[in-house]
């Protein structure tokens, strides 16, 4: 026997013990049972599980799939637990906006989720649960129907204040049942609570906490007629006050038994007030970071018309009150918590006030009260304060819930110059929660910290009274760094800075932490210009003007021989004093603030007026204020300097990050803008930009879904191309501004440094490599025969494979693919002979498929074909390579054509044996002839000659 044909007895052996070990199907997929009946905008859910598999606590992967009645041959494809793409498009968007979800429930089992049914969703769904596992044995899939149905539920409610009527019907074709229910929605709270249900079994169930009057007979649920259903109380609490509304639900039974709603509608609220006497307060006991809510009640006769005073009191500290009107005022030592929002109080109605505070702190636990006074309006409508009286105390109990890791690491300023920006840096580390800073500084003439800007966790910018007026900003260049900048500093604002952060964490108490640095403002150099006129003295006219860079003269100011001045530049950045001597005039001019836009060539230009008539003198010489500007400003030369990553070299479809780090900088208070470039056909195309604020002023639209910019700390400037591709490849070029404020409070760019990084791309390799050689098979009728499709290599770890078996006749040309595994495990039959197949995939690179009780028809020539697949988020899966298999040649032979064989074998052996026969026949008889002789000689035999006579005789 060959080895091939051992190996096929051993595999029918080992299909064998499995089929005797297993039993019966292994693997078992179940949904609900259907049709299921849905209302139209409705949602839907179908719980899918599968069991059997051999590890149970794996997470197992479904895809759903529907059919329509329209068109129950063509299956859409809708979701999948393992591919975000795997839906059609008429699903897909519907699965990206969450309104179609897979959620799990458990590694064996999801829940599938229409939030609102259409018309077309109405079909056959099947849930499918991939096998991984390589050998099929059992149901990985299972079938429901759902049918969606219009919306026939109607509902309505009218009466008095204590005997309301609902009206509730349905006109749905199928069996439903409906159920009814009453409902108290109190002021303040977030969830209605039922009063009294009519279940869809028609048995009554009163609400929690209304059982004692349910059972005593006062609060009762009517049914007259068809479709009216009256909710009476007959006698009413205070704490019934509120909205009361009637809640109808249509269900319907489904196919395995259980009830589902298909449809819920609620009737109008109707207000409810109650009359109420008594007190009440509400007492917690909590963990930090929730909320404590202190609620007071006044229960006394004609509230409505009357006014009170209410206060909330902690031992004998008072927390906050509200007044007759409704104002609201807070102690000084809450007044920040309530800036911040963690404490609110209001008048949530007639009779009820409420104090919040959230998040609720470890100090917070103690004792509290709530006083009330009673106000009588006098006829001057201000308010006479009657005896108070206080509700009993009531114990609040607050525990920790565990220890902030929050510090702050704060930048030391130093000196700044008068005039100039104020630039402070506040870093956070260890954070767990949500953070809001607020700014502070103590100067001098300050006895305590005041505030200057505040942000808060949702981001919202807050600007103290005081700074108003003032260019001040907060900005959060990082996730966990924060900066104040203040323009045009002046004397007044050296002092003390205060960082001060608050982190919240959820049902957590607030965490805060605060770091000081110490700025001092030195005053501005005055920048003094001397013009000397000698001679007697006599009516002049003196004009100052400065030239800059190329351009004509611009006149500063005019001084008129009567004293008037005429001013041309901008009055608040010069000043003018002029000095008379006995033998000359000084007239100087003062430059304040000087900066680099004071820089050029200053002249004094002076005209004489004689006999009315002007003449003009010689023109003073020119001074250049450039080089002065470069002494008393050291900040305008710069010290810019970058460093990038000179080269890249990485796979296409990856995700790349070009860094450009500042490496030396001017000034601590120096801002950044950036722009990135990238050669293409020998010139350089703008990719994005980035201004001194780090707002984004020019993206390329084609690359915005591609391309994006982050700032680090350094600061370091990152370029992200996600899923590059070869056309990405080149030299990118970053492009850094240095912008500085001059003592104006101006930004001016500095200086501009470029540096280059080669990007190069290269295409992953084909390592795709299956078997090619060809094989040869004979076997007999109904014997099983396998055939492997291994793959040697691949060119990833992350490649999934598509096997496809393909079948040729011996008599046809034409090449059919008989049996496909796709890469998400789904397979396809399209053998459509009478010949059962076998798939098995035991490991990651081995495929195999088995024919059983094959035919003489399925004689041919087999071989596979493997794609080769990898993800790309860019453009999902891709296919990287196509290999086929080497050839193999599969004969079946019928039982007649092998006793046919057999006969001929048997009389070539009979032909071969009388040849062999007739051989020895001839040999025995060659050999007895031979014995007849005498015995052995060494001379040869004796031949008679024949002598002629002699010519004698």
């Amino acid at each position: 026997m060959s080895d091939t044909s051992k190996f096929q007895d051993s595999d029918d052996f080992i299909c064998v013990l499995s089929l005797l070990y297993s039993g019966e199907a292994r693997v078992k997929t179940e949904v609900q049972a259907g049709p299921l009946y849905r209302v139209l905008g409705s949602p839907l859910s179908i719980t899918c599980s599968v069991s059997g598999f051999r590890s149970e606590n794996t997470d197992k992967h479904f895809e759903f799939r529907m059919t329509k009645p329209s068109n129950p041959d063509f299956e859409i494809q809708i979701i999948s637990s393992h591919e975000d793409t795997f839906g059609y498009s008429s699903h897909l968007s519907r699965v990206r906006k969450n309104e179609i979800t897979l959620k799990r429930l458990s590694p064996n089992s999801v829940r599938f989720e229409i939030k609102s049914l259409q018309k077309t969703d109405e079909g056959e769904y099947e849930c499918t649960a991939v096998n991984l596992e390589g050998a099929y044995d059992g149901e990985y899939s299972a079938k429901t129907v759902v049918k969606v149905i219009e919306d026939s539920l109607s509902v309505s409610s009218s009466g008095e204040a204590l005997t309301l009527t609902c009206l509730a019907s349905s006109s749905t074709s199928q069996h439903t049942h409906l159920s009814v229910a009453w409902y108290l929605h109190k002021d303040g709270q977030e969830d209605a609570q039922p009063i009294i249900s009519l279940n869809r079994d028609f048995t009554l169930s009163p609400g929690q906490g209304f059982e004692r009057r349910y059972q005593a007979g006062l609060i009762r649920l009517d049914k007259w007629g068809e479709a009216s259903y009256s909710l009476k109380m007959a006698e009413v609490e205070p704490s019934d006050q509120g909205r009361i509304y009637c809640q109808a639900q249509e269900w319907i039974q489904d196919p395995d038994g259980s009830w589902y709603i298909i449809i819920q509608k609620n009737a109008e609220e109707m207000t409810l007030t109650v009359k109420a006497t008594g007190w009440n307060f509400t007492q917690s006991s909590l963990q930090e970071g929730q909320e404590l809510m202190l609620s007071c009640n006044i229960n006394t006769q004609d509230v409505e018309k009357r006014f009170f005073s209410v206060a909330w009191l902690k031992g004998s500290v008072e927390l906050a009150r509200i007044g007759p009107t409704g104002v609201l005022t807070v102690a000084p030592e809450y007044s920040v918590r309530q800036k911040n929002g963690e404490l609110r109080a209001a008048r949530s109605g007639n009779r009820d006030y409420r104090l919040i505070l959230k998040p609720v702190r470890t100090e917070d636990q103690g004792e509290y009260i709530c006083t009330v006074w009673p106000q009588e309006r006098g006829q001057d409508d201000t308010f006479i304060e009657g005896e108070p009286k206080d509700s009993s105390p009531q114990r609040v109990s607050v525990s920790a819930t565990g220890v902030s890791k929050l510090s702050i690491k704060m930048q030391q300023a130093g000196n700044v110059t008068e005039g100039g920006g104020l630039h402070l840096s506040c870093k956070v580390d260890g954070v767990q929660g949500q953070l809001s800073v607020t700014w502070q500084l103590k100067s001098a003439r300050m006895a305590s910290f005041t505030e200057i800007i505040s942000i808060s966790q949702e981001g919202v910018t807050e600007i103290a009274e005081e700074f108003m007026s003032r260019k001040v900003r907060v900005m959060r260049p990082a996730t966990h760094n924060f900066t104040l900048e203040l323009d045009e500093v002046t004397l007044s604002d050296s002092g003390v800075y205060r960082c001060a952060v608050s982190e919240r964490k959820p049902n957590s108490k607030t965490h805060n932490q605060a770091q000081t640095t110490t700025v001092t403002v030195t005053s501005i150099e005055k920048l003094e210009l001397m013009c000397r006129v000698k001679g007697p003295h006599m009516p002049v006219t003196v004009t100052w003007s400065v030239q800059r860079e190329a351009k004509t003269p611009d006149t500063i100011l005019t001084l008129s021989p009567d004293g008037t001045i005429s001013w041309s530049a901008d009055q608040n950045h010069y000043q003018l004093r002029v000095e008379s001597r006995k033998t000359e005039v000084m007239y100087y001019l003062l430059v304040i603030g000087t900066s680099h836009r004071e820089g050029g060539s200053y002249q004094c230009n002076v005209s004489v007026l004689l006999k009315n008539v002007h003449k003009e003198l010689k023109a003073s010489n020119q001074l250049s204020v450039i080089k002065i500007m470069k002494m008393l400003s050291s900040f305008l030369v710069s010290r810019l300097d970058v460093s990038p990553i000179p080269a890249l070299t990485t796979n296409m479809n990856t995700d790349i990050t070009i860094t450009c780090s500042i490496v030396t900088k001017t000034s601590e208070s120096s801002l950044y803008s950036i722009t990135w470039l990238h050669e293409e056909n020998a010139g350089n195309k703008t990719i994005a930009s980035l201004d001194r604020n780090s707002i984004v002023t020019e993206s390329q639209v084609d690359l915005r879904q591609r391309i994006s910019m982050r700032r680090s700390k350094g600061p370091t400037f990152e370029l992200i191309i996600w899923q590059a591709r070869i056309s990405d490849k080149g030299l990118y070029t970053c492009k850094v501004g240095e912008w500085l404020q001059d003592p104006r409070g101006e930004w001016y760019l500095l200086s501009t440094v470029s540096k280059s990084t080669v990007l190069t791309i290269t295409e992953p390799e084909n390592n795709l490599s299956i078997p090619k050689e060809d094989a040869a098979m004979n076997i007999s009728r109904n014997q099983d025969f396998t055939f492997p499709c291994n793959i040697n290599k691949q060119s990833s770890h992350e490649s999934k494979f598509q096997v496809t078996w393909f079948w040729q006749k011996e008599i046809e040309t034409k090449q059919r693919p008989i049996f496909t595994v796709y890469r998400n495990s789904t397979l396809q039959d399209r053998f459509g002979e009478n010949v059962r197949l076998k798939y098995d995939h035991p490991d990651p690179s081995q495929f195999s498929l088995t024919f059983l009780n094959p035919g003489p028809d399925n004689s041919g020539l087999y071989f596979c074909e493997v794609e080769e697949w990898l993800p790309s988020l860019s453009r999902g899966w891709r296919k990287v390579a196509v290999e086929k298999s080497g050839h193999f040649n599969v004969s079946v032979l019928t039982e007649g054509s092998t006793r046919t064989y057999i006969i001929i074998a048997i009389v070539i052996l009979i032909v071969l044996v009388l040849v062999l026969l007739l051989l020895v026949v001839t040999m025995c008889r060659s050999k007895g002839s031979l014995g007849n002789k005498s015995g052995p000689s060494l001379w040869g035999e004796s031949v008679p000659m024949n002598t002629s006579r002699s010519g004698d005789d």
